[in-house]
């Protein structure tokens, strides 16, 4: 209980001093990491996470992930799509697999003694886009308004479209490392789940919004009791999917896909109630992820894993962006600046602890998991560091008359 408390009291300060600290970019996921970086470091340290059950670790950063991805799918602005759906279906349709295709080639010229499933699987933890290390350049007024739009479009779906390809992946390296070369009935049962997914998630999504769009039009709900609906909604979808034998993620996913027309004509604040919930669980992965660090980077420096971290965190979603996006209307450095904007956070976190809990040791987990802390590290590192001169060099770029920066950012 004692961990828990500080955790407590850790949130507490960062939250009361968040308008200063946001000045420095110093953003509420890079304090619990700082914390749980000095807190769990030594051979006796004052803190330290016994995840001994993996079971239910296992089982409670898969229901994390579930509730991050429904409430990415929700609070994707449908008009943002409508207004750079060119854009969009590119960067999602045709650099987001080029990236990823880039990360596995990559993985194979670094790490060529491991086995090609293992390194897709690393090459799926290692490109979700996470736009919570840097906030600030969401926040930020003097970058145009388009750019951060399409980042957050981009950020509230690459997540889930990823997803089932990992589990994919996963499987096939763990069927690899227990039967040889035969795992294609592992293939065959990931796909299925997918399906399963794909049904469930959608009938719960769309059912609950009907039912909800419908209860509040006639007024018999309240508001409160909306946001205890929202938020049972992606828990419904993501254990009738497993119960079913599915995908969990994708149900999850699919059903804030579904919900959210409906929730136009909620209340504003229907979602917030599972958002909160959301930043509370992903601000204690941030904590464990610096006992991770501890773990993983402190132990020997591995040259080929930080070189490949860089690339990862640069040229392998830089070129695809900029090569796709050539001929939107865009200018080189804005396809710049959403090339090099790809901050990795708590989605590679939370798919490298499900790959190390899947895969033995023997089989890549611990390899996986230790690219992962360095590649979310030296993002944490780039990312954070460029945020404030990027904005400043959108506002000379508007020949002396930036807008104001938003308060905070």
């Amino acid at each position: 209980m004692l961990a828990v408390t500080v955790i407590a009291g850790i949130l507490f300060t960062w939250c009361v001093l968040s308008r200063r600290l946001a000045l420095w970019s110093i953003t509420a996921p890079i304090t619990m990491m700082g914390a749980g970086v000095a807190l769990t470091r030594g051979s006796d340290p004052p803190l330290v996470f016994d995840l001994g059950d993996m079971a239910g670790f296992e089982r409670a950063v898969e229901v994390v992930l579930a509730l991050l991805l429904f409430v990415d799918a929700t609070e994707v602005p449908a008009g943002a799509i409508r207004r750079d759906r060119g854009v969009v279906a590119r960067l999602l349709g045709g650099a987001l697999p080029l990236t990823l295709g880039a990360a596995f080639l990559a993985a194979l010229a670094f790490f060529p003694d491991q086995p090609g499933w293992v390194l897709a699987a690393l090459a799926t933890v290692v490109v979700p886009l996470d736009l919570a290390p840097a906030a600030a350049v969401v926040r930020d007024a003097r970058i145009p308004a388009r750019l951060r739009e399409v980042l957050t479009v981009e950020g509230g779906l690459s997540d889930g479209i990823v997803s089932p390809v990992f589990l994919i992946c996963v499987a096939a390296a763990a069927e690899y490392d227990t039967a040889g070369e035969d795992f294609a009935a592992a293939l065959l049962a990931a796909v299925a789940a997918a399906g399963v997914a794909v049904g469930t998630g959608s009938l719960v999504g769309y059912l609950g919004g009907w039912l909800l769009r419908r209860s509040w039009a006639k007024g018999w709900t309240l508001p409160t009791a909306t946001r205890l609906a929202v938020l049972s909604v992606p828990i419904a979808a993501y254990s009738l999917s497993v119960a079913l034998g599915g995908n969990g993620f994708v149900a999850s996913f699919l059903a804030g896909v579904c919900i959210a027309p409906a929730m136009r004509h909620l209340p504003g604040d229907t979602v917030r109630m599972t958002d909160d919930l959301v930043t509370l669980s992903t601000l204690a992965l941030w904590f464990l992820f610096g006992q991770l660090v501890n773990d993983e980077f402190w132990d020997g420096f591995h040259l080929s894993v930080v070189l490949y971290a860089v690339l990862a965190c640069t040229l392998v979603r830089l070129v695809p962006v900029v090569l796709v996006l050539a001929g939107t209307g865009l200018s080189l450095s804005d396809r710049l600046f959403l090339g090099w904007m790809g901050p990795r956070g708590v989605a590679s976190v939370v798919f490298g602890l499900l790959a190390a809990i899947e895969l033995p040791a023997a089989g890549g987990g611990d390899f996986i998991s230790r690219v992962m802390v360095i590649t979310v590290m030296v993002s944490i590192v780039l990312h954070g560091l460029s945020a404030e001169p990027l904005g400043r060099r959108y506002a000379r770029s508007r020949r002396g008359s930036p807008e104001p920066r938003a308060a905070g950012g």
